[in-house]
């Protein structure tokens, strides 16, 4: 059997809603075979052993990364818990895959991004919106010249109720800052903002003015159990080298009907992601453009014949397998986390931030594992 042909073995480190996802998305990768799986709460990981047929069970971390039939861990914990689980999974000789964002703060991100390199193991960020229809589309005409060169972008994200717990729906982890570490933009805006980078080409980051909102009216009641402390809007400004901007806005809740979807603008031309448009002027015409993504993801598949781009993990699978060059995610979601960090940092200044401001000032979120 080639190395291309051989399944991967994983090891779930988590076994809740998130990592259950996970679970049912690998369930239909015949290259990825799950062969144990851990959580503290050991009822919760013999159910998750038990509904994905996975033989191993542990309720230490430790002890399953001992495992030398795992080629890689998933971690699927919460956001102040991504660094230490990860950092202990590359040091076991794992590759790792992580959910987002990357991790509590900026400087627990670069601890993991140093350690992968240092050991020469592969990280992964799950950033599902670089994997959809929307944002290949985008890259194509990006990479075919069609908007010229890149100046602008913007970052959107949009719930007119959407806040967890409060509104009904996840646990008070989410929305307390010593567990997530941030609220909607570090929920959402990763998703959003990544997506961005990447169609930018993860430009380095200068400057970045930022502002953050909790504001709306909540249940009194589930106000005081979830001890909520994380924004519900967040907005950015971001300065890049070579002259490239981007602005944002992220909303878990918000008065307002809608927000266009996140852009990408050119010298040429420029794209909409959602709904998806392609705009551009030739002499006197504005010519406004839809794109059928159907037809283009049928040719991917069937003329270009583009394997591992499907999703987030089944590219994953295809990059360890070797049969694709693994998306930089570690980078862009390195980059995510300067963004977000640099926009609480100027909301607690009262002003415009440096990118290395953000990095000297940003210290470890990390709880013990």
């Amino acid at each position: 059997m080639s190395e291309t042909d051989k399944k991967i073995r994983i090891g779930m480190i988590g076994c809740g809603q998130i990592a259950q996802h996970h679970m049912r998305t690998y369930s239909g990768i015949s290259d990825a075979q799950l062969v144990a799986c851990c959580d503290v709460n050991e009822t919760a990981a013999r159910k998750a052993a038990d509904e994905f047929h996975i033989p191993n069970v542990y309720t230490s971390i430790s002890e399953m990364l001992k495992r030398d039939d795992m080629e890689a861990v998933d971690v699927c914990l919460h956001n102040n818990l991504h660094m230490p689980a990860t950092v202990a999974g590359l040091e076991a000789d794992k590759h790792v895959y992580c959910e987002k964002p990357m991790a509590g703060s900026y400087r627990d991100a670069r601890t993991m991004w140093e350690t992968a390199k240092k050991l020469g193991k592969k990280l992964h960020i799950q950033l599902s919106t670089l994997y959809s229809n929307e944002t290949r589309a985008a890259k194509e005409l990006i990479e075919a010249g069609e908007l010229g060169e890149l100046y602008h972008a913007r970052s959107t994200g949009h719930r007119r109720r959407g806040r967890p717990y409060v509104d009904g729906y996840g646990t008070p982890t989410f929305v307390q800052k010593q567990n997530a570490a941030g609220g909607a933009l570090y929920d959402m805006g990763v998703y959003h903002i990544a997506q961005v980078l990447y169609l930018l080409g993860n430009p380095s980051v200068e400057r970045i003015s930022g502002k953050t909102y909790q504001k709306l009216e909540m249940d009194e009641a589930r106000r005081k159990t979830s001890g909520y402390n994380v924004e519900e809007l967040g907005l950015g400004f971001v300065r890049f080298a070579g002259d490239m901007t981007m602005d944002i806005i992220e909303a878990w809740a918000l008065n307002l009907d809608q927000i266009e979807g996140s852009c990408v603008l050119g010298t040429k031309g420029g794209v909409r992601l959602d709904p998806f448009g392609f705009f551009r002027s030739v002499g006197n015409l504005d010519i406004d453009g839809t794109v059928n993504l159907g037809a283009a993801l049928y040719r991917w598949n069937n003329v270009k014949k583009i394997i591992g781009y499907g999703g987030s993990q089944e590219h994953w699978i295809a990059a360890l397998q070797g049969k694709v060059e693994l998306i930089p995610t570690a980078d862009i979601a390195l980059n995510t986390m300067l963004i977000s960090e640099g926009i609480y940092l100027s909301e607690a200044r009262g002003r415009e931030v440096t990118a290395d401001e953000v990095v000297q000032s940003s210290i470890s979120t990390a709880i013990t594992i």
